[in-house]
């Protein structure tokens, strides 16, 4: 079958990003060797940098949206790690709770070790260069994400 895309499909950059995504959640699930996702890693640090901020917020602080972000409020609360409060106009306010804090305070190696095992088939200059490109490529494109990250 001819075709007039003379891009081989692994040299795809959508298919490679892909495959990353992939990859990346693959060796988390194995270094961390608990029942949490990636997105719930995120939720739970930037509730650790940010306590009590609202739901809303959470979801932009972390690229998510609105209806995933609640769904994941609600898995979060009955894991015991964190604590929804109902403020003015049906707003949620999101803590973490101690059990949530020993849970990051847990993970703590485990997350460097995975960063180190990422990267370890790099060089220390492709380290950079490879973080400093995905860096620059996302924040880029952050307007075409389903959820852009919204910083303050």
């Amino acid at each position: 079958m001819n075709s007039d895309l003379d891009l081989d499909l692994y040299d795809q950059l959508g298919h490679l990003i892909r495959r990353a995504q992939q990859i990346s959640v693959s060796m988390f699930r194995e270094t961390m060797h608990m029942d949490i996702t990636p997105t719930q890693y995120a939720v739970l640090r930037m509730l650790q940098e940010a306590p009590g901020i609202d739901q809303l917020t959470l979801a932009g602080l972390v690229a998510l949206d609105k209806s995933t972000t609640a769904d994941m409020a609600v898995r979060l609360e009955a894991k015991g790690w964190i604590q929804r409060e109902v403020l003015p106009r049906g707003r949620r306010r999101l803590v973490l709770t101690a059990e949530g804090e020993a849970v990051l305070t847990s993970m703590a190696p485990s997350i460097y070790e995975l960063r180190d095992k990422m990267l370890a088939k790099l060089s220390p200059a492709e380290n950079i260069e490879f973080s400093r490109l995905l860096k620059k490529f996302v924040h880029l494109h952050n307007d075409q994400s389903r959820a852009p990250l919204k910083v303050a």
